[in-house]
């Protein structure tokens, strides 16, 4: 057993994951959909996270990024140090989960993966499930925004939207999108943002995996969502955008923030401009 941080994959398979379980730099979350996935079964030594944890829980915009304070509690928890390598992983291919991979890389910690597929693909692999609750050894963590780039707040976002170099990927579905769906006080799209779903992302054949990275990169490049230019994804709540988030850092995009205050925000104002 290395006494050093694994080098893993940014996008890790059950089989290799399977390998580094005793790991004692590994630390791998749960943060499932439903909340009673992780008491069915899940990887063996995975912690269970509430995904609210994640989340600033109120204010104007409750879904956007917590308190550094809150980090610094909430990372402390879970056990989290600068040498520990994290592996996340959740029951709906990758929301939660890239969620919280980006939120670790918004405060500097770039040791994480993963698990590609979550547990369905765990799963579907044959590997063991434990039922049994892990418990985390709490750390001092200091968590601070190290990374702010990765996150583009309304005011900047509303400043650019002319801007040719950005590219806005809304994640949500079609029809919130083209606005026939949806709880917010105006319904549409941020103006020139381009739709697709993050259900396209994941492959309902193959477990939630990502679907193959030739096929997304050809649909993404047709909805003038280039390698070359600043990506900025969303959903409604950067929840569902985590995947995204996620899928294109996997692709090689260079340069893909998000914007956490999404449509909840953006769809709940009046100084900002919709399109249908």
């Amino acid at each position: 057993m290395s006494s050093e941080t694994p080098q893993l994959p940014l996008i890790l398979d059950p089989a290799t994951l399977s390998r580094h379980l005793e790991d004692p730099h590994l630390l791998i979350i749960d943060v499932p959909l439903k909340a009673d996935s992780y008491p069915a079964g899940h990887v063996p030594g995975a912690i269970f996270l509430d995904s609210r944890r994640l989340l600033a829980g109120s204010g104007e915009v409750p879904n956007d990024v917590p308190t550094e304070a809150a980090l610094s509690t909430l990372f402390s928890e879970l056990g989290l140090t600068p040498e520990t390598h994290v592996v996340a992983y959740d029951d709906e291919g990758g929301g939660w989960a890239g969620r919280l991979l980006w939120t670790l890389e918004l405060i500097g910690h770039r040791r994480y993966s993963y698990l590609n597929g979550g547990i369905h693909a765990w799963r579907a692999d044959g590997y063991p499930l434990s039922t049994t609750p892990s418990t985390p050894t709490p750390s001092d963590y200091e968590a601070a925004y190290l990374n702010p780039a990765l996150q583009i707040r309304r005011e900047e976002l509303i400043e650019r939207l002319d801007d040719p170099q950005l590219a806005i990927w809304d994640a949500r579905s079609a029809e919130e999108y083209r606005g026939t769906k949806g709880d917010n006080r105006k319904l549409g799209h941020i103006p020139g943002a381009v739709n697709f779903d993050w259900l396209d992302v994941m492959d309902k054949h193959n477990d939630l995996r990502l679907r193959d990275y030739a096929e997304l990169i050809t649909e993404l490049e047709a909805r003038g969502l280039t390698p070359d230019k600043e990506i900025v994804t969303h959903c409604q709540s950067h929840h569902r955008s985590g995947l995204t988030w996620l899928a294109a850092k996997a692709l090689g995009y260079d340069n893909v923030r998000a914007y956490p205050g999404s449509w909840k925000e953006w769809g709940n104002r009046d100084d900002t401009p919709v399109e249908k």
